[in-house]
């Protein structure tokens, strides 16, 4: 394949992939060069760092060039990064979410732990040298914390999901509610608080869905929506109390910075990407927005090709809005399959559910499990599920009853069905797939795998994704030999990097890290398309007149 423009995968762009004459290969979209983006600031240096959750790293972009560095890798030990400040001597604070972590990093580049008792920490700032933290959790609380010593201070409890915060110019600090509380009316709230404590108060209610609070240099409050609109409200909280809408459309809107010539830089949880957005809602990509993942893919009939991609259900195809297209914001969407004009879908909250995309509905059929992965429809119409971290196989029917068709694995990954009605797993830890059979326990259909995820099945070859090797391996189901049609595949962590054993949830039962999972799915065309997470393309590879 020729070169590509920069990725997240390899920072030159030109890291080739390699296929066998049976197979010709396209990326279905550009690379991402950001594994989403969260908390986004500016440093001392002029630079916005961004904060990359998924990847477990912050990147420093130059706005004026979108050349984009990593200044905190994946194998720092900040695991999981959410928001970020800087302090009065340059200092980074960053509050590392999944394990509850606040970290000072020097100018230096020293990491100090600053705290491991706060729950969920999200939103984060300085005040001068003063350093505020609040929780992203149902009775969150917002905490003083001291980098040189010292008990934390607690402001305020009772937070439904705090966030991005910062000091208006009224010397109070402003933070979001996330989510509703007790009384459903209560939505949409940003309130705001002394910072030497005091009796918090609402300040904005029935905001769009609040992610984040940001004034710009004129004093002005823009709270950004988590929605698929993009919409940045804004208040003139010291004038004339008006409100601005605009919206942006920017899917899932994260966090905001202004420079000091009062641009307004936002992120994108949903789609990663660095975006300048003007006044009236236009907007101009600094870092091209994208695919967080993709993990879970899949085909319709029609050819048009979906991906679970964490936070949503996407297709590789471009935006007008910029990036790829979003279908639904599915949080924690990890696999994924076409079945007629549905979509049925796996989520790290333990559920399955069916989405219909023409009329926008999500329906339930399962929840509870534990961390399910791949998922297929099975010939008599059931869906079945690899339950990773339960190590089972499960159908649920047309009436939502759930049955296990396959316990005792290790860490079952995907599933795929033959033309006969077999059904295959891959076992990630175990090396291995396996045939799921009707009587008695699996049986090992190939092993001394390296972390096998994607599974699809084209006539009498099974194919997986072999992460640990990056390759894509084909197996002959009628005499079990063995091929090799792609090598160098962008899946998983780069080259260098050892992935940490992510927890499955957070301490207050949130969705914790995604497990990467390279997807396969099989086109009517004989096509296979892989889920190249490691630079955030869907692959398409056509079969040659081989």
């Amino acid at each position: 394949m020729s070169a590509v423009e920069p990725s997240r995968y390899a920072p030159s762009g030109d890291r080739p992939i390699t296929t066998s004459v049976r197979w010709a290969a396209e990326r279905l979209n550009p690379p991402s060069r950001l594994w989403g983006s969260n908390g986004v600031a500016f440093g001392p240096d002029g630079r916005l760092y961004v904060a990359q959750f998924l990847a477990g790293q912050i990147s420093a972009v130059d706005p004026a060039t979108g050349d984009v560095e990593v200044v905190v890798p994946m194998d720092s030990p900040v695991q999981a990064p959410d928001d970020l400040a800087f302090g009065a001597d340059g200092s980074m604070y960053i509050a590392d979410l999944v394990p509850g972590r606040v970290w000072r990093r020097s100018p230096e580049g020293e990491y100090t732990l600053v705290s491991g008792d706060v729950a969920n920490p999200n939103g984060i700032t300085c005040v001068g040298d003063r350093l505020f933290v609040n929780e992203m959790r149902p009775g969150g609380r917002l905490l003083e914390l001291f980098p040189d010593g010292g008990e934390a201070v607690v402001l305020t409890e009772g937070l439904a999901l705090g966030n991005a915060m910062q000091l208006g110019p009224d010397g109070h600090l402003y933070y979001p509610h996330m989510m509703s509380g007790p009384n459903p009316l209560l939505t949409g709230q940003v309130w705001r608080i002394p910072p030497d404590g005091g009796e918090p108060e609402v300040v904005a209610d029935d905001v769009h869905q609040p992610v984040a609070v940001r004034f710009d240099q004129g004093g002005v409050l823009h709270v950004l929506s988590r929605g698929p609109e993009g919409i940045v409200t804004r208040i003139d909280l010291h004038g004339s109390g008006s409100r601005t809408l605009v919206t942006s459309g920017v899917v899932g809107l994260d966090n905001a910075a202004f420079d000091a010539e009062n641009r307004m830089f936002v992120s994108s949880y949903a789609s990663g990407g660095v975006t300048e957005m003007h006044p009236d809602g236009r907007t101009r990509e600094i870092v091209p927005r994208g695919l967080d993942g993709p993990y879970g893919v899949t085909v319709d009939l029609g050819g048009k090709v979906y991906a679970a991609d964490h936070y949503r259900v996407a297709s590789p195809e471009p935006s007008p809005e910029g990036g790829v297209t979003t279908h639904s914001l599915q949080p924690f969407s990890h696999g994924i399959a076409a079945d007629g004009g549905l979509l049925h879908t796996t989520s790290q909250f333990g559920q399955v559910q069916t989405y219909d995309p023409g009329a926008g509905t999500t329906r339930e059929r399962a929840g509870g499990l534990r961390r399910p992965l791949g998922i297929a429809v099975a010939p008599n119409g059931s869906l079945v599920v690899a339950e990773s971290d339960a190590g089972r196989v499960v159908a649920v029917d047309e009436r939502d009853v759930l049955t296990v068709l396959a316990d005792g694995l290790q860490q079952p990954v995907d599933v795929a069905f033959d033309a006969e009605g077999r059904c295959y797993v891959s076992d990630e830890r175990l090396g291995a797939v396996l045939r799921v059979e009707v009587d008695g326990p699996p049986t090992v259909l190939v092993d001394g795998l390296d972390a096998p995820q994607g599974l699809a099945v084209h006539g009498e070859e099974l194919f997986t994704v072999e992460t640990g090797r990056r390759r894509l391996l084909a197996v002959s189901l009628t005499t079990g030999e063995r091929r090799t049609d792609a090598e160098d595949l962008p899946v998983g962590a780069p080259a260098g990097v050892v992935p940490r054993t992510e927890p499955a949830l957070f301490a207050n039962g949130m969705p914790g890290m995604a497990r990467r999972f390279a997807g396969l799915a099989v086109a009517a065309d004989g096509a296979l398309l892989l889920s190249a997470n490691g630079e955030g393309t869907v692959l398409r590879l056509t079969p040659g007149l081989c």
